[in-house]
């Protein structure tokens, strides 16, 4: 049975359009071509940071975020960031008495506005800076089954890529729930990997209390 429920962060919960265009503009680049340049480098099966190499070789992008907080213009997002379906989802899968957490690739930053945001929403809140470790990285997901009171098989880790969430949870013992949303879903979702592997497919978060009920009343 599934008895917890792990979220990835970056356009799982959090809609990082905004953010995104932060970035454009503080590279001084048009934000619609940002945007294709992200795209792009997502189908080819590079890492999203090879977009930034793209405008600007050579970029370091941790080095930019500490330049960004030291100008007064910091990477964020708040509760307007949160895609529509989280609260409700959040309240209807508790309400289903299941264990809650949070983890994804974010920096401690991320890590404080999240604690903030979903302050007794959740039982977990972890970023890969926070355990030094970054998906897909197994020992990422190791450390999810060590801070999470379940077996593997007994969690659900919820995300929005095929390679950073659903192959190394799956890997981990995990079940795995693919949301239709971002850039990554929508490239990646017609591929068969994305069709045969996760547990559930989703266009929205709340269409996952429904899922796991049924999916637990088979394993009773």
């Amino acid at each position: 049975m599934i008895r917890a429920v792990i979220f990835d962060v970056g356009e799982c919960l959090v809609d990082e359009t905004r953010e995104y265009g932060t970035w454009a503009d503080w590279l001084g680049v048009p934000r619609h071509t940002f945007a294709a340049m992200f795209g792009a480098v997502i189908a080819q099966g590079r890492d999203y940071r090879d977009t930034f190499q793209e405008f600007q070789p050579g970029f370091d992008l941790y080095a930019e975020r500490e330049r960004r907080a030291q100008a007064g213009k910091p990477e964020t997002f708040g509760e307007d960031d949160l895609y529509p379906d989280v609260r409700p989802a959040l309240t209807a899968l508790r309400a289903d008495g299941l264990w809650l957490g949070i983890a994804g690739n974010q920096t401690v930053r991320a890590g404080g506005i999240l604690r903030h945001l979903f302050t007794g929403d959740v039982d977990l809140i972890g970023t890969s800076e926070d355990w030094g470790a970054n998906k897909p990285d197994p020992a990422f997901f190791e450390r999810v089954a060590e801070v999470v009171p379940f077996t593997a098989q007994e969690m659900l880790y919820v995300g929005d890529r095929v390679d950073n969430d659903l192959r190394p949870a799956v890997a981990a013992g995990m079940r795995t729930a693919l949301v239709h949303r971002g850039p990554w879903a929508t490239i990646q979702w017609n591929d068969q990997e994305a069709k045969e592997l996760p547990t559930f497919r989703v266009e929205s978060l709340l269409q996952l209390p429904p899922m796991i009920e049924r999916f637990n009343a088979r394993e009773r």
